[in-house]
């Protein structure tokens, strides 16, 4: 017994290759045909940066040549689509990555050249994205017909303690003020003691406070120049959101319109500001990216807004934006029975009715006003049978009786208002598009912040992180093979041109510098 037990210890587990055993093989062997590096390595080569705008290195006669912009481009969306956006991390993988190694045939970049490629071709890449879109609507992976739009936080490089706005202003100024005058008394208290030592270190202090106090006043005169209601120190674009409508962070706002068809991203660009005027933007964007005549959107109450709704109108999309919830009462004592909604409005006589059954006229003027976050005209509807209304008292605490004033966007907002209720099942589907995307990159890839700073830069790597999620995707749904063949089969205007240029470009490095043949995977 005991020694069939140590012949069973002695057993062999499974053995490797010798690390000193030479072996014959390329990189091509070790990358599989649905490797997703196989479709970047694909993309990229289509590609002509120029007419999107890149940075191209220009090819060097002496000296020491430069890198091919396409390497950088292929390190970032290798990157990007595996969780890596630190240069220094991504110039690793470089050296180490196997699937790396292939994709830029061995070339090994630095960092710093790395981090310098995406801060200096922000507009390009949102180019970038916009041109995937065009292929995937061509390649029937979008269908344009319904579309989602939302919008998710992105915490900036700027902190809350860099933030400023003039309330927080005038604290830290108080403070100053009420530091500087108790130093004072204890400067004045040790003179007479003739301390030189305190009164040396006190000295210090006040000098001290004498510089934050000028710098808070210049951080003053900037905040008014701006016209904003607030301003950042270490990244002048960030601004303070609330997230999910209950914490204050320093972010960014960004905009995604995701079709239906398959969860993908059709546009999508970065604010510093809420939702409430969003959606036109977005919608449009959305739609000439496509380019379709219309679609209908699907949009969070957060976007509900009379302007935008009207934009959008007019650019013939169809919106259905969530109508927020109405209180039960307002500060006039109109009662929940009697708010706006229960009047009647006729189109016909420019006339509201109210629950009573009176009737309220305008007119005709048109008013203006103007708040924090928007301006518009208005008209005002009365009747002066108010006063003597048994239920004035649930009505309005108003003297004269009840006024209702109807936007210039009243009519829009209505109809929309109609198609809300009236499509309950298509909205709901609105979160689960919605979500796919946003749990996907901040989440799983971890994309919740950015340590870039500048609103173009930082949508720049927006568009960027938008553009992998779409590239994963139509991965996910057709396969690296299947992909590569539909790109082989775009009849896009823009792949006619690209595939010209860079066939040219070939001819000219063969015939100038006698390369070697390049290789046209697209």
């Amino acid at each position: 017994m005991k020694t069939g037990f140590f012949v069973f210890l002695r057993m062999q587990h499974i053995s490797g290759i010798s690390r000193y055993q030479m072996r014959i093989s390329s990189l091509e062997d070790a990358i599989s045909p649905d490797n997703q590096v196989r479709f970047i390595d694909a993309f990229v080569t289509f590609l002509d940066l120029s007419k999107l705008g890149f940075s191209v290195q220009t090819l060097k006669k002496e000296g020491r040549p430069s890198y091919n912009s396409q390497v950088f481009l292929k390190v970032y969306l290798y990157g990007y689509l595996n969780g890596l956006r630190s240069s220094r991390k991504l110039e690793k993988e470089c050296f180490r990555n196997i699937e790396m190694q292939w994709l830029l045939e061995g070339i090994r970049p630095n960092y710093h050249s790395i981090s310098d490629f995406r801060k200096d071709n922000p507009v390009a890449l949102k180019n970038l994205f916009k041109l995937f879109v065009s292929f995937l609507k061509d390649a029937d992976l979008i269908a344009g017909e319904t579309i989602a739009i939302d919008g998710t936080k992105s915490r900036a490089h700027n902190s809350k303690k860099a933030n400023y706005n003039q309330k927080k202003i005038d604290q830290h100024l108080e403070y100053i003020e009420g530091k500087t005058q108790e130093y004072l008394d204890a400067l004045e208290e040790n003179d007479a003691k003739e301390n030189p030592s305190k009164i040396k270190n006190i000295q210090q202090k006040i000098e001290r406070l004498k510089q934050n106090k000028l710098r808070y006043e210049l951080l003053e005169e900037k905040l008014k120049a701006s016209g904003e209601s607030q301003i950042s120190t270490t990244d002048s674009d960030a601004r303070s959101l609330l997230v999910q409508g209950q914490v204050v962070e320093i972010s960014f706002n960004i905009q995604a319109a995701v079709d239906a068809k398959h969860n993908l991203v059709v546009a999508t660009h970065t604010i510093n500001k809420n939702d409430r005027s969003a959606l036109s933007a977005i919608a449009m964007e959305a739609k000439e990216n496509l380019a379709i005549e219309t679609y209908t959107a699907l949009v969070d109450k957060g976007y509900h807004n009379g302007k935008q709704i009207e934009i959008c109108k007019q650019a013939n999309i169809t919106t259905i934006v969530a109508q927020p919830e109405q209180g039960k009462s307002n500060e006039n004592g109109t009662t929940k029975d009697y708010l706006v909604s229960r009047f009647q409005y006729n189109q016909n006589t420019d006339t509201y009715t109210c629950p009573q059954g009176e009737t309220l006229k305008t007119t005709g003027s048109w008013h203006r006003k103007t708040t924090d976050r928007d301006s518009y005209e208005f008209k005002k509807y009365r009747t002066p049978k108010c006063r003597e209304c048994p239920v004035k008292h649930l009505c309005t605490s108003r003297a004269t009786g009840r006024e209702i004033d109807r936007s210039q966007y009243a009519d829009a907002v209505e109809e929309n208002n109609k198609r809300y209720h009236a499509n309950a099942q298509l909205y709901r589907k609105r979160q689960e598009i919605n979500e796919h995307i946003f749990g996907t990159i901040k989440r799983q890839w971890g994309y919740n912040h950015t340590n870039l700073t500048g609103l173009e830069k930082v949508n720049g790597e927006h568009s960027l992180i938008m553009l992998v999620y779409n590239i994963k995707r139509s991965i996910n749904i057709l396969g690296v093979p299947d992909l590569i063949a539909k790109l082989k089969k775009w009849n896009s205007v823009y792949k006619a041109k690209v595939l010209f240029l860079l066939k040219m470009s070939c001819l000219e490095l063969n015939t100038t510098y006698n390369f070697y043949p390049m290789k046209f995977v697209a």
